[in-house]
């Protein structure tokens, strides 16, 4: 079984695979061991970054410094960490990872 993400002591690290100017935003199920994640926003000047940290703030309801871009900040793969995640969270990637 593959994950997509991994859980340390008060955190979620998640790979994430961006797929930008998608028609519309959402979570796409698993590619590998990422994440697919569709979103509208360009690739250009770290907007992509900045509205994924958007998209996901707002997709599980909480703050955006929750979450932290920790690698993949010019490609397309991202490793992205969630401080203190919900129950909520970890039960929508654990329905992700069973698929």
């Amino acid at each position: 079984m593959n994950s997509c993400f991994e859980e340390k002591e008060d955190s979620i690290i998640l790979n994430i695979r961006v797929v930008p100017r998608a028609s519309k935003d959402g979570l796409a199920g698993l590619l590998g061991d990422a994440l697919k994640i569709r979103i509208q926003a360009p690739p250009v000047d770290g907007k992509a970054n900045a509205y994924l940290i958007k998209f996901l703030s707002k997709h599980w309801k909480i703050p955006r410094n929750s979450l932290e871009i920790l690698s993949g900040e010019t490609g397309r793969n991202k490793r992205v960490r969630i401080f203190n995640p919900t129950d909520e969270i970890r039960a929508e990637l654990l329905s992700f990872a069973e698929e």
